[in-house]
Protein backbone atom coordinates (compact mmCIF):
# COMPACT_ATOMS: atom_id res chain seq x y z
CA UNK A 1 0.00 0.00 0.00
CA UNK A 2 1.15 3.04 -1.20
CA UNK A 3 1.29 6.06 1.73
CA UNK A 4 2.09 9.50 0.66
CA UNK A 5 4.21 11.61 2.92
CA UNK A 6 5.14 14.80 3.21
CA UNK A 7 8.15 17.21 4.90
CA UNK A 8 6.90 19.74 6.81
CA UNK A 9 10.82 20.59 7.62
CA UNK A 10 14.08 19.84 5.02
CA UNK A 11 15.57 18.36 8.07
CA UNK A 12 12.46 15.65 9.35
CA UNK A 13 13.79 12.13 8.66
CA UNK A 14 11.03 9.53 5.93
CA UNK A 15 10.44 6.35 8.54
CA UNK A 16 11.86 3.45 7.15
CA UNK A 17 10.95 -0.76 7.96
CA UNK A 18 13.99 -1.55 10.35
CA UNK A 19 14.16 -4.80 9.36
CA UNK A 20 12.35 -7.40 6.49
CA UNK A 21 9.78 -8.77 9.27
CA UNK A 22 9.19 -4.84 11.48
CA UNK A 23 5.42 -4.31 10.95
CA UNK A 24 5.73 -0.55 12.21
CA UNK A 25 8.09 2.89 11.87
CA UNK A 26 10.38 4.86 13.96
CA UNK A 27 8.87 8.35 14.26
CA UNK A 28 12.19 10.57 15.28
CA UNK A 29 11.71 13.95 17.28
CA UNK A 30 11.98 17.20 14.88
CA UNK A 31 13.51 19.63 17.47
CA UNK A 32 16.38 21.94 17.34
CA UNK A 33 17.62 21.61 20.94
CA UNK A 34 16.89 18.80 23.59
CA UNK A 35 13.73 18.79 25.84
CA UNK A 36 14.02 17.87 29.06
CA UNK A 37 10.84 16.14 30.52
CA UNK A 38 10.87 15.67 34.44
CA UNK A 39 8.93 13.13 36.05
CA UNK A 40 5.45 12.74 34.86
CA UNK A 41 5.45 15.59 32.50
CA UNK A 42 4.07 15.25 29.26
CA UNK A 43 5.04 17.31 26.10
CA UNK A 44 4.15 16.98 22.30
CA UNK A 45 6.52 16.50 20.18
CA UNK A 46 6.67 17.27 16.50
CA UNK A 47 7.37 14.63 13.77
CA UNK A 48 8.43 17.00 10.93
CA UNK A 49 6.17 14.57 8.70
CA UNK A 50 2.73 14.72 6.96
CA UNK A 51 0.98 11.56 6.21
CA UNK A 52 -1.82 11.49 3.42
CA UNK A 53 -3.12 7.49 3.75
CA UNK A 54 -6.34 8.14 1.95
CA UNK A 55 -7.50 5.33 1.91
CA UNK A 56 -10.85 4.76 4.52
CA UNK A 57 -10.17 1.43 5.45
CA UNK A 58 -6.88 2.10 6.35
CA UNK A 59 -5.89 3.87 10.22
CA UNK A 60 -2.26 4.66 11.66
CA UNK A 61 -1.66 4.23 14.80
CA UNK A 62 1.78 5.58 17.21
CA UNK A 63 2.44 3.65 20.17
CA UNK A 64 5.72 3.79 22.21
CA UNK A 65 8.50 2.09 21.72
CA UNK A 66 9.39 -0.39 24.12
CA UNK A 67 12.88 -0.17 25.24
CA UNK A 68 12.30 3.76 25.72
CA UNK A 69 9.39 2.30 28.00
CA UNK A 70 10.93 -0.57 29.95
CA UNK A 71 14.29 1.15 30.60
CA UNK A 72 13.24 4.99 30.83
CA UNK A 73 9.87 4.39 32.00
CA UNK A 74 8.78 7.08 28.78
CA UNK A 75 4.96 6.30 27.78
CA UNK A 76 2.52 7.95 25.24
CA UNK A 77 0.87 10.45 27.03
CA UNK A 78 -2.44 9.51 25.25
CA UNK A 79 -1.75 6.00 25.72
CA UNK A 80 -1.65 5.07 21.90
CA UNK A 81 -2.11 7.95 18.83
CA UNK A 82 -5.00 7.26 16.11
CA UNK A 83 -4.38 8.66 12.40
CA UNK A 84 -7.62 8.51 11.05
CA UNK A 85 -7.30 8.42 7.06
CA UNK A 86 -8.63 12.07 6.77
CA UNK A 87 -5.97 13.76 8.78
CA UNK A 88 -3.19 15.39 7.01
CA UNK A 89 -1.97 17.16 9.28
CA UNK A 90 1.86 16.98 11.08
CA UNK A 91 2.10 13.81 12.98
CA UNK A 92 2.79 14.69 16.76
CA UNK A 93 3.91 12.57 19.59
CA UNK A 94 2.74 12.80 23.30
CA UNK A 95 5.59 11.51 25.31
CA UNK A 96 5.70 11.26 29.17
CA UNK A 97 8.04 10.77 31.68
CA UNK A 98 6.34 7.82 33.69
CA UNK A 99 10.35 6.67 34.87
CA UNK A 100 12.25 7.80 37.85
CA UNK A 101 14.10 10.91 36.96
CA UNK A 102 14.18 13.54 34.32
CA UNK A 103 14.57 12.32 30.44
CA UNK A 104 15.90 14.03 28.05
CA UNK A 105 14.81 14.03 24.08
CA UNK A 106 17.58 14.82 21.17
CA UNK A 107 16.81 16.21 17.92
CA UNK A 108 16.25 12.88 15.58
CA UNK A 109 16.05 10.93 18.52
CA UNK A 110 13.32 7.82 18.05
CA UNK A 111 10.51 8.60 20.13
CA UNK A 112 7.46 6.55 18.54
CA UNK A 113 6.36 3.70 16.23
CA UNK A 114 3.72 4.02 13.76
CA UNK A 115 1.60 0.90 12.49
CA UNK A 116 -0.91 0.87 10.11
CA UNK A 117 -3.91 -1.20 10.76
CA UNK A 118 -7.16 -2.45 8.84
CA UNK A 119 -10.14 -0.38 10.16
CA UNK A 120 -14.02 -1.66 9.87
CA UNK A 121 -16.93 0.39 9.91
CA UNK A 122 -19.44 -0.56 11.68
CA UNK A 123 -23.15 -0.07 10.54
CA UNK A 124 -25.04 0.16 13.67
CA UNK A 125 -28.73 -1.44 13.75
CA UNK A 126 -30.15 -0.35 16.92
CA UNK A 127 -32.17 -3.59 18.53
CA UNK A 128 -34.56 -3.91 21.60
CA UNK A 129 -32.61 -7.32 22.40
CA UNK A 130 -29.63 -8.83 21.06
CA UNK A 131 -30.25 -11.79 18.26
CA UNK A 132 -27.61 -14.15 20.39
CA UNK A 133 -26.90 -13.66 24.17
CA UNK A 134 -23.74 -15.05 25.89
CA UNK A 135 -23.25 -15.92 29.96
CA UNK A 136 -20.46 -13.12 30.15
CA UNK A 137 -20.70 -11.34 33.24
CA UNK A 138 -20.13 -7.74 34.08
CA UNK A 139 -16.25 -5.79 34.34
CA UNK A 140 -14.07 -8.20 36.18
CA UNK A 141 -16.38 -11.00 35.45
CA UNK A 142 -13.32 -13.83 34.27
CA UNK A 143 -11.47 -12.91 37.41
CA UNK A 144 -8.16 -10.90 37.59
CA UNK A 145 -5.34 -13.69 37.15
Amino acid sequence: MKIEIKKLDKDAVIPEYATAGSAAVDLRAKITKPIVLDLDETSLIPTGLAINIAEGEVAALILPRSGLGHNYGIKLGNSVGLIDSDYQKELMVSIKNTGTGIYKINPQDRIAQMLFVPVIIADFVEVDEFSSKTDRGGFGSTGVA
